[in-house]
């Protein structure tokens, strides 16, 4: 069955850099075929038996890397359904919109969390998906938007951010 490995805060601003070659070996050594690694922020789709052992990856992550890093397995069919529930009119471009997948961690996914970050609808779109918020906004709001208010909040630490470019290719890499 095929995996998506999302790490959450690697190479930001130059700081617990992981390097992909690594990461990829890494996976592999532990027993995941047909590892592939997207971007430099932590994407890594692979294949395994069962569902991999988050608490083993991390430790394992740890000691290749020298510090905690944070990461949440999802399968391939919940990257493919969360991918198609992006509205098709969403943009993610430098001029006018900004639109991302918030994964969450299990311990926070629930349709309650648009509540708790004071979601702005006059605004913003969020929408819950399983496992996601999917967030829209214009990029002359974005400095207003919620998103930035949750910036180190004990919940942001609960979820990883991908913009909706990344999230469409991580279903296209599962779906191959």
């Amino acid at each position: 069955m095929k995996y998506v490995l999302l790490l959450r805060g690697i190479n930001v601003g130059g700081n617990n850099r992981v390097e992909m070659a690594r990461l990829k070996s890494l996976l592999e050594s532990i027993g995941h075929t047909n590892v592939i690694t997207y971007i430099n922020s932590g994407n890594v789709v692979f294949e395994a038996s069962s569902l991999p052992d988050r608490s083993f990856i991390e430790k394992a992550l740890e000691k290749e890397f020298g510090f905690s890093v944070p990461a949440l397995i999802v399968t391939g069919e919940d990257i493919v359904r969360i991918a198609r529930a992006i509205p098709s009119k969403w943009q993610n471009d430098k001029d006018n919109e900004k639109s991302d997948v918030l994964y969450l961690f299990e311990e926070i996914d629930t349709p309650q969390i648009i509540k708790e970050i004071g979601v702005k609808p006059e605004i913003e779109t969020f929408t819950y998906v399983g496992g996601a918020l999917l967030t829209n906004i214009s990029r002359k709001n974005q400095s207003k938007g919620s998103l930035l208010k949750l910036i180190g909040t004990p919940l942001y630490k609960q979820m990883t951010i991908r913009n909706i470019t990344t999230a469409k290719k991580l279903a296209e890499l599962v779906s191959q």
